[in-house]
């Protein structure tokens, strides 16, 4: 069996991007490092729309910046938790190493899940996955699946060579 099959390796590279992308997040009083995500809201200086096209939005805009390689970026559009669970330059120096940059990431559904959750399916080439927006302090922000969460603990050389090892390191 040729477990080098391009649709196989693609998607699991696709997977590993996109968990990666949902393991992050960091909280500061910068103004550079101020909330991100609906531009329209944050040009006008107040919250973001606590709606379905606020959420899919701002989940559009941390996809965008996560496929363009503006991971500092993508990791800015995380919740409290995400960003406490790995520091900005860890993700950063982990989805250099390891992501697959350039491959447009596109939501193709949401929905909201009570007041401030809305989940999100994204798809990159052949494979989807959900994603959990969660509504904190007046922005949508991503919120890190418990695989990305366990990823992170283990610090950027650990979870770059854990990547390596199963295979899902777009750059090994």
């Amino acid at each position: 069996m040729n477990h080098n099959h391009p649709f196989r390796r693609a998607g699991a590279l696709v997977l590993a991007a996109v968990a990666a992308l949902a393991f992050t997040s960091a909280c500061s009083d910068d103004a550079e490092n101020a909330p991100a995500g609906n531009a329209a809201a944050a040009a006008a200086g107040g919250p973001e729309p606590k709606s379905i096209e606020g959420a899919r939005a701002a989940a559009q805009t941390v996809f965008d910046r996560f496929s363009g390689g503006d991971f500092g970026g993508a990791w800015e559009m995380y919740t409290a938790a995400g960003k406490a669970a790995i520091s900005k330059a860890d993700y950063v120096k982990l989805n250099e190493a390891c992501s697959r940059k350039g491959l447009a990431i596109q939501l193709t559904s949401a929905r909201m899940e009570g007041e401030d959750k809305a989940v999100v399916i994204a798809k990159q080439l052949v494979a989807a996955q959900s994603y959990t927006m969660v509504y904190e302090q007046n922005a949508w922000k991503l919120e890190p699946a418990k695989e990305g969460l366990a990823l992170y603990a283990k610090g950027a050389d650990k979870a770059i060579a854990a990547q390596k090892k199963a295979g899902t390191c777009a750059n090994a």
